[in-house]
């Protein structure tokens, strides 16, 4: 069954049993021993392609619920001896997996040395079931109702500019203002060249011409950080430079929600041992909150 499922997922025999660990050989006589034992074809097998049948698809979407509850009856069974094992893959983003989920992971790893874990850092969101993701850090709000999801902290949305660029000209006091500033934009946050704020209590976007656009948000804070102008970043990205006085924040008063910080993962219903202390980690020793810089 689990053979069937990584040909049709991944669309060929040999893509299969690279997955699996198998030659293509051996996948080609688990598939087409179950299609015997089913009596009925699952697949259509061409030179260069392979499909489902009606019978199939059908097939496919019972056995991927099949297996899904197998792995999750084993880590259940698994949790019931205690100590986690396996090997655990955590999504974050790149900055924030690089200053905050991947300290934790370490720890996590000097606790647990049992598990093999690999931290995948996007600044995408990425599928956790198609691409085999246990936990995910996900900021902002959540748009897939089939995860089970832990909030862990919130983060704000700040502008940010060097006290010796505020020092030189007269600082904004409004969105308006901007306009008269150069401002480097991080293209991760908002990929047009607009900012979000509230003012009067009603959203307002704030149109750009930025002088610096980069999908890298180190370039942008480094250039605040030199004088270059402002930035606009997530509170965590320059919580280190406000604190040490290399940054300072403007227009707080105009700044959007908060945006929450969670945990993520695929099932609420048996959550494997490795996730479940990777999460109890993290609520126990991780102080997300960056609300107050």
């Amino acid at each position: 069954m689990a053979a069937f499922v990584a040909v049709a997922e991944l669309r060929g025999f040999a893509p299969a049993a690279r997955e699996l660990g198998l030659s293509p050989s051996a996948v080609t006589r688990l598939v087409a021993a179950l299609e015997e034992r089913l009596t009925t074809r699952l697949l259509q097998r061409t030179t260069r392609s392979v499909s489902l049948t009606d019978a199939g698809a059908r097939y496919l979407e019972r056995a991927r619920r099949i297996l899904s509850d197998l792995d999750e009856a084993e880590a259940a069974a698994q949790a019931e001896h205690g100590e986690p094992t396996g090997r655990l893959v955590v999504a974050a983003s790149n900055l924030f997996g690089r200053l905050a989920v991947a300290p934790v992971l370490s720890d996590y790893l000097a606790r647990h040395p049992g598990v093999v874990a690999e931290l995948t850092l996007s600044d995408r969101n990425i599928n956790l079931v198609e691409d085999g993701v246990d936990v995910a850090v996900r900021i902002g709000a959540l748009s897939d109702s089939s995860l089970h999801a832990r909030r862990v902290g919130a983060t704000r949305r700040v502008v940010v500019a060097a006290p010796a660029y505020l020092a030189s000209r007269p600082p904004p006091r409004t969105p308006d203002e901007l306009a008269d500033h150069p401002v480097a934009q991080f293209t991760g946050l908002d990929p047009t060249p607009e900012w979000r704020f509230v003012v009067d209590g009603r959203p307002r976007t704030v149109a750009l011409r930025p002088v610096l656009a980069t999908n890298s948000a180190d370039a942008t804070i480094s250039h605040a950080e030199r004088g270059g102008g402002l930035t606009m970043a997530l509170a965590y990205q320059v919580a280190a430079s406000v604190r040490a006085g290399r940054l300072a924040v403007v227009l707080a008063e105009f700044e959007p929600p908060p945006q929450p910080i969670h945990l993520v993962y695929p099932s609420a219903r048996l959550v494997p041992a490795k996730v479940r202390a990777f999460v109890d980690l993290v609520l126990e020793t991780c102080d997300w909150n960056y609300v107050a810089l």
